[in-house]
């Protein structure tokens, strides 16, 4: 964990930012998955993580806002756990790591926010995402869990917002070094993508890099040469020739930040014609969105920005036509490109989503467009110094999608539907890279890893 001066200075500024009241910040517990004694790997919240620091199971911590008291809750271990599990700290100093002074059993939990309910006192919660800590939250609050559900406290979530979406040296450190594992996770998977190689072989190699170097993967590996599915978990298709192989993975630091980078690589190490044409469109807008981030400029003016890189290179290769403005404008891209440019990245892959979406991309300034394909850009809003987020743009050719335009005739007069029906089987591109804006531009961090076509090729041939 960072030093315990950290995690003072974020909660002294998080009391700062709230009005009045207690804020209770929920640990997860251990969670099973066939069994109860057999459980998944443990993951700490990310909230929690960010203002304690703690990565055990089963604490809960309360901040009072008017007082300025920090209490963190939780048992110490009986000798039975002990024995399986070995020595394990009091919670009087697992408290003291993080500057916390006062620590309690969970029982006195109940007692303590029943007091502050009963003198009318505001109890702030952010969302909860398990089914545990929405239990919890109706026996302490005596609320239904629709209700609990309902009753996240705006106010806290837009100061944990304002707080973790500027990363400072430490947490950029920590995602670089995440990116070091991507490095070599990438690069891995690049040498493997050989004909009649089973994309689980691949998959299970860079899940195991993960694991090797830190805390294994930040979300579940997307390997597939069905990359015309943009989140594709299956791992069981056979490699041949002729197809593109689309990685999509990224690794957690020892801390639990994140790296997410995607690479699109030809099985057998060498492009064809065909797919050197649609990988340079996708390179390209890439590299000159990446080039647009700056403080001031908008994530959704980059986004629409690659669009027009998008479509401009379709139509050179006769799949689009007519004002590629006007198309674009008119959301005829989105048949080739349906997703967002990027995301928030730091504690979470998709950084605070769980606090809801438009606290995090969006804001008084810019509001979520309802056009398919621009609907689904996460972030929206201005770059400011310390944004950390990914740049991902992609381009597909998803047959289902296809077919259900075609059939409408929809906005044919941007789309040669001829011309697109001798792609149906190419599958997709997709090029990301993760990107800090500083104070007078951008910074793509890590190690680069290898994304032209002479790079690429070189090490998968090396």
């Amino acid at each position: 964990m960072f030093h315990k001066n950290t995690y003072i200075t974020r909660r002294n500024e998080l009391k700062g930012k709230m009005s009045s009241g207690l804020i209770l910040f929920q640990g997860n517990s251990e969670a099973s998955f066939n069994y109860p004694d057999n459980t998944y790997h443990f993951r700490q919240d990310s909230n929690f993580l960010y203002f304690f620091g703690l990565d055990h199971p089963d604490m809960t911590a309360v901040i009072d806002i008017d007082s300025g008291e920090e209490i963190l809750f939780g048992d110490d271990v009986d000798m039975d756990d002990i024995i399986w599990m070995g020595p394990q700290p009091l919670m009087k100093d697992k408290a003291g790591e993080v500057g916390v002074s006062k620590s309690m059993p969970i029982s006195k939990l109940k007692e303590l926010i029943s007091e502050a309910i009963s003198k009318g006192r505001k109890i702030h919660f952010l969302p909860p995402y398990r089914g545990d800590n929405v239990l919890l939250l109706t026996q302490l609050l005596d609320k239904t869990a629709d209700a609990v559900k309902q009753g996240a406290s705006q106010e806290l979530i837009r100061a944990v917002v304002s707080l973790r979406i500027h990363k400072d040296e430490e947490e950029v450190k920590e995602i670089e070094y995440a990116m070091d594992i991507a490095y070599e996770m990438h690069t891995t998977a690049m040498k493997m993508a050989m004909p009649g190689v089973v994309e689980r072989e691949i998959a299970g190699k860079i899940e195991g890099i993960a694991h090797s170097m830190g805390n294994g993967v930040s979300f579940p590996i997307i390997l597939s040469i069905n990359g015309q599915t943009l989140h594709n978990h299956y791992h069981g298709n056979v490699l041949r020739k002729g197809r593109m192989m689309v990685t999509d993975a990224g690794a957690e630091s020892l801390l639990h930040y994140a790296s997410d980078i995607t690479r699109t690589v030809p099985v057998g190490g060498k492009f064809d014609n065909r797919q050197k044409q649609i990988y340079e469109i996708v390179l390209k807008a890439n590299t000159e969105a990446i080039k647009a981030v700056k403080p001031g400029k908008t994530n959704r003016d980059s986004h629409l920005y690659a669009a027009e890189i998008i479509a401009s290179g379709l139509k050179d290769l006769g799949i689009m036509k007519g004002s590629i403005t006007d198309a674009v404008q008119e959301g005829a891209h989105a048949l080739f490109f349906p997703h967002g440019l990027g995301h928030h990245m730091g504690l979470d892959v998709h950084d605070m989503e769980g606090l809801g979406e438009n606290f995090i991309g969006y804001d008084e300034n810019i509001t979520r467009s309802n056009q398919f394909g621009l609907a689904f850009l996460r972030f929206g809003k201005e770059y400011e110094p310390g944004h950390v987020f990914t740049v991902e743009p992609g381009l597909y050719f998803i047959p289902a999608l296809i077919d259900l335009w075609k059939s409408e005739n929809k906005l044919s007069e941007f789309i040669n539907y001829d011309a697109v029906e001798k792609y149906k089987d190419f599958g997709g591109i997709r090029i990301e890279d993760d990107v800090l804006v500083t104070k007078d531009g951008y910074r793509v961090l890590g190690k680069p890893i290898p994304k032209t076509i002479t790079e690429i090729e070189e090490t998968m041939n090396a």
